[in-house]
């Protein structure tokens, strides 16, 4: 009796385990000072990158990423954030900051257009490639010549368009946007929970008059 009830229990928590809701993100961004907010959403590699993943919705849960902005853009190509300095407004070592740890490579992924991959410090300095604790970067076109290179953790599921936009922004000296884009928020949540992508609101076209009233 009691190996049955095993059996059942272990039966069980497979079919959990199999049917468990898998975590998406949904990240909601303010562009300069537009009053319209901005999103995307991305999932994750759970297999392939553990504990990358598992980093990335802890620094979510604790909102981490709130408050802190987009600091390199480069168009059509690629952009970055999660550096915890670009909150100030002094912009002289944005791009150094981060949650005081790095993370083990988890290199198994490819650079595809859409990916998201950790960011990290070059080879010279880091043969390990360790991945940065909290930064990380989205490919907007494919970009094979990174692929072996930085951990690939997760893919955009919908709102690559909004951050192709992003990237043609004005940038200074050091790729980063003049005009601030804000991460106000990243909720991780099950994919079933995440909302369809928003429709693009067409301007309003004034209806034309007939041309006799024209006169």
């Amino acid at each position: 009796m009691k190996k049955h009830l095993i059996l059942f229990a272990a039966a069980c928590a497979a079919s959990l385990a199999t049917t468990r809701a898998e975590d998406v993100a949904l990240v909601t961004l303010r562009v300069g000072s537009d009053k319209a907010r901005q999103q995307f959403a991305l999932g994750f590699y759970e297999n392939d990158a553990p504990r990358t993943v598992e980093n990335f919705k802890k620094l979510a849960g604790k909102k981490f990423y709130k408050g802190q902005t987009i600091h390199r853009a480069f168009p059509h190509l690629l952009v970055q954030m999660g550096d915890p300095l670009t909150r100030k407004k002094d912009r002289a070592n944005v791009g150094t900051g981060g949650p005081g740890y790095t993370l083990p490579a988890e290199i198994r992924r490819k650079h595809t257009k859409g990916a998201v991959a950790a960011a990290r410090l070059p080879d010279k300095i880091n043969p390990m490639r360790l991945s940065s604790g909290s930064q990380f970067f989205v490919c907007l076109a494919p970009m094979p010549q990174y692929d072996g290179q930085y951990t690939v953790f997760g893919d955009i599921i919908w709102g690559l368009a909004t951050l192709d936009a992003i990237s043609t922004k004005s940038v200074d000296s050091n790729d980063n946007p003049i005009d601030r884009i804000v991460i106000e928020s990243v909720k991780i949540m099950p994919r079933e929970e995440l909302p369809p992508e928003p429709v693009p609101v067409k301007p309003a076209i004034a209806p034309k008059k007939p041309w006799w009233k024209l006169f």
